[in-house]
């Protein structure tokens, strides 16, 4: 019985290694950039060229920004097609959509992908980041997925992964993905990202990165041409229009690369050994990615996840307590108002529930996806959409007190209301600041960048003695005039990026910098530089974790998972705590030590501070 299992296995191996075929290895397209639709366009005219290609792999970047009209646009190139193709999303598709990645999964029917061709099974997976600038991160609910497919698949069966990013830590959870897979017969991994052809290796399983399909200092752009036959794959780069393609890495499947000795690297919790005070009293984990700061009344906590579920837990355990499914990814940070919880959709809608049993009170539709995050001044719910719109809303009533409509672009982060105006930043460029009893514009500010990228769209401005501090994308902390919007000054010369705080006092704005620091700036009409720096050792940082005060402490996020408190006047670290190893949002701070924290994985936890 034995010998007749090993015989046939033998002719199954020899079968599949026979089975010789090609396919088109496209990726980073980056349509709606500068030459991105007219790179594509000569990219499918050449494929549909070619006679021996079976199908086509498009593996992230689509799209520059991930908008509504990018990936429309894409998408009409693509289908032109004759051979059938397979697409994942990659950080552009989704770090900038307007949709929080919704439009690429109606436009092209899915985010991952799984099929069997000759033999061998290709398994493409998502790795976002959403909404957020962090690090790429496959999504909870596709790391479920995955491991779903992979019980589904024969332990011996071929297999290709196909991921945006490379599987290392380019992700933060890339061990989610490789620890899953080496228990399978991984012939090799492709991937985009890096706008490069390179051979890479993930701890032992062989990879190659493809150069984008964009032309960029040269006249024409180009993609691979991937040949899989007996015992070997080889990539060769294709020129559009050109003849013949340039093999330039074989790798060999017969033979395993030799691991003995490999160094393989997992994320530390060293830091919890640190400062032993520090306790989460629970922790509850969604099913899909949690990308928003939790709200709570002291009795419920409420978040939303990327896969549409609003969720209430218990405060005191964390345990869940009601859920409400939308039909759209959440990024939208929750407000409670006292007997209802308010919050938006990538649905399209903007939703008030019965914070104790998550009944719709009333439901508000906006003509795209509600990204934003609202908040509320006496009765009145402010939030603005993907639609170009920002709402005044009566809490009680569901009726729209006023409309604005002259936004450029996406409205993704969390308004100021300040002096009688309400202050937000969009993608298209501007920050805006609107009457907040009629809506109607007092004024708008820029940073006089022409790329979209730089937008002070993911900004929380904070503001004191008519000063309105942000700091956007550009890395410059900027010193705004709120009566008429005129740049008092701009500082940049500490990096940071989009996570500032205030001083209890408003004497001082702290910013987190890209490089371990903590700066602070004294607030006031003139720059005066850095009043101070604190060296918090927390590496590479570039998430939009603000810096938020809990009583005399001040508490911010990181892209690792890791939550840190400093204290200003000694100038000092209280504490740090590691989480996970994902993104950490912007926290909520209750007093009395506890810290109310989400993740990007969808870890939800109450931290105190000072457990005895």
């Amino acid at each position: 019985m034995k010998f007749k299992f090993l015989f046939f296995a033998l002719i199954f191996a020899i079968q599949v290694n026979a089975q010789e075929f090609k396919y088109a290895f496209v990726t980073d397209t980056h349509v709606g950039g500068s030459t991105g639709e007219e790179d594509l366009k000569r990219t499918v005219r050449d494929i549909n060229n070619l006679k021996d290609i079976d199908f086509v792999l498009l593996t992230g970047d689509i799209t520059e920004m991930g908008t509504n009209d990018e990936i429309k646009l894409a998408k009409s190139i693509i289908k032109g097609l004759k051979t059938p193709f397979y697409i994942i999303p990659g950080n552009h598709d989704t770090g900038w959509s307007e949709s929080g990645g919704v439009d690429f999964i109606k436009a092209f029917g899915y985010d991952k992908f799984y099929f069997d061709h000759k033999g061998y099974r290709f398994i493409g997976c998502a790795s976002g980041p959403y909404v957020r600038m962090s690090d790429g991160h496959i999504p909870r609910d596709a790391v479920m997925w995955l491991e779903d497919v992979l019980d589904k698949t024969p332990k011996d069966m071929p297999l290709i992964f196909v991921n945006h990013y490379p599987t290392d830590n380019s992700l933060d959870n890339w061990y989610d993905a490789l620890d899953r897979l080496k228990n399978y017969n991984v012939q090799y991994a492709i991937c985009g990202h890096g706008h490069a052809n390179r051979a890479l290796d993930f701890e032992g399983i062989p990879a190659t990165m493809g150069r984008s399909n964009l032309r960029a200092k040269a006249e024409i752009g180009g993609y691979n041409i991937v040949t899989v036959s007996n015992g070997k794959v080889e990539f060769a780069e294709k020129t559009p229009g050109v003849e013949g393609s340039k093999l330039w890495r074989t790798i060999n499947t017969n033979t395993k690369p030799d691991t003995e000795g490999l160094l393989i690297n997992r994320p530390s919790y060293h830091v919890n050994t640190l400062y032993s005070k520090v306790k989460p009293l629970w922790k509850y984990h969604s099913s899909a990615n949690v990308i928003l700061t939790p709200a709570t009344n002291n009795e419920i906590v409420v978040i939303g996840n990327s896969l549409g579920t609003i969720e209430a837990l218990d405060f005191k355990t964390g345990k869940l307590i009601w859920d409400f499914k939308t039909k759209g990814a959440i990024y939208s940070s929750p407000v409670i108002y006292k007997d209802r919880v308010i919050l938006g959709s990538g649905d399209g809608n903007i939703y008030a529930l019965n914070v104790k049993n998550g009944q719709k009170i009333w439901q508000i539709k906006a003509k795209k996806a509600v990204l934003g995050s609202p908040i509320m001044v006496e009765n009145i719910v402010y939030i603005g959409a993907s639609d170009g719109k920002f709402r005044a809303i009566d809490v009680n009533t569901g009726k729209i007190k006023w409309t604005f409509s002259g936004v450029p672009g996406a409205i993704v982060g969390k308004p100021l209301a300040y002096n009688n105006m309400i202050i937000f930043g969009s993608w298209g460029r501007k920050l805006h600041a609107l009457d907040i009893n009629s809506g109607k514009m007092i004024w708008e500010w820029d940073n006089g960048h022409a790329n979209r990228m730089f937008s002070p769209a993911m900004v929380t401005p904070v503001a004191k003695d008519g000063i309105v501090y942000i700091a956007a994308p550009d890395r410059v902390l900027t010193a705004i005039d709120a009566s008429n919007g005129t740049t008092l000054w701009r500082n940049a010369t500490t990096t940071v990026r989009e996570s500032i705080g205030i001083s209890n006092d408003g004497s001082e704005i702290y910013g987190k910098t890209m490089n371990n620091e903590i700066v602070a700036f004294k607030t006031g009409k003139v720059d005066e530089g850095v009043s101070w720096r604190l060296n918090m050792n927390y590496g590479y940082e570039h998430v939009p974790s603000m810096i938020v005060a809990n009583g005399d402490e001040y508490v911010f996020g990181t892209k690792n998972g890791i939550v840190f408190s400093f204290d200003p006047v000694k100038r000092n670290t209280n504490w740090a705590y590691k989480i996970d190893n994902s993104m950490v949002n912007t926290v909520n701070t209750l007093g009395n030590h506890l810290v109310l924290v989400a993740t990007m994985d969808g870890v939800v936890t109450l931290l105190n501070s000072n457990s005895k």
